[in-house]
């Protein structure tokens, strides 16, 4: 099953729900739960840029020690990007300039597990590109979390917690969807940067290596770039110029839930 040309995987590899439990939601109040999926650029084994993002251990079942996106339950005093930034924030210290939803989670089949319960969750999810500066100095202090690369081929583990994994590979997708238009630069980078960086931030997030003329041509071409008279300091050689990022700053809001 594949959602937008995203793999899905299956629902039997982490517990099905029984048809008893289905049965027995269409008298329960569905629960609403909160997730977020932070990415950042850091090195890779190889020493090029990558895409990660911090995963946190879980201490209890269900899924007692498998990864899960830093989330928790909504409160009733609280708005839906209050909760994730205050459950991001308790659980990573991650506190990032701009949190978007990237979709909602609500389909009848979502993979489960026999201790969760009969009980319907449905998971809003927001995202955000993060930079250093985003960073809490304790963060590699905190315990059960931990920097993961986003995809299992880079070291992430095959498994994670729920349904984790299809959100992050959906996350993947819409991301890889957004970065042609710039965004994506302008979230890892700030306002401005030279081309080459912006080069290196579309070969991580696309994982794989662009031809330098054609992007500096399709980057040019886009009217999302605006040509500065500053230059980049430092260096031997005659500095890059600086471009300033002029496009859309957000990275598209969710069309539609999943089924």
């Amino acid at each position: 099953m594949s959602l937008f040309g995203v793999p899905f995987v299956a629902a039997g590899s982490v517990g099905t729900i029984p048809a008893a439990n289905i049965s027995e939601r269409e008298h329960l109040q569905p629960q609403l739960a909160i997730s977020t999926v932070i990415f950042a650029l850091r090195p890779k084994e190889d020493g090029k840029l990558g895409l990660w993002l911090p995963l946190v251990k879980r201490v209890r079942e269900p899924f007692l020690n498998l990864w899960a996106l830093p989330g928790g339950p909504l409160r009733a005093d609280e708005s839906l990007e209050g909760a994730a930034r205050r459950n991001l924030q308790e659980t990573t210290g991650i506190e990032p300039a701009y949190l978007e939803q990237l979709y909602a989670f609500g389909g009848l089949q979502r993979a489960q597990h026999k201790d969760v319960g009969a009980h319907r969750v449905v998971s809003i999810v927001y995202w955000a590109l993060v930079r250093d500066s985003d960073f809490p100095e304790d963060f590699e202090a905190r315990h059960n979390v931990e920097w993961h690369p986003a995809e299992p081929a880079d070291g992430c583990p095959e498994e994670l917690a729920f349904d984790h994994r299809e959100i992050v590979d959906y996350a993947l997708w819409r991301l890889r969807n957004k970065v042609e238009y710039g965004q994506a630069g302008y979230h890892f980078l700030g306002e401005l940067f030279t081309l080459a960086q912006l080069r290196e931030v579309h070969e991580a997030v696309l994982n794989k290596t662009l031809d330098k003329a054609n992007f500096r041509r399709d980057m040019l071409a886009s009217n999302t770039l605006e040509e500065t008279d500053l230059f980049q300091s430092g260096g031997r050689h005659r500095p890059p110029k600086l471009f300033k990022y002029t496009g859309p700053r957000g990275l598209g809001s969710p069309s539609r839930s999943t089924t």
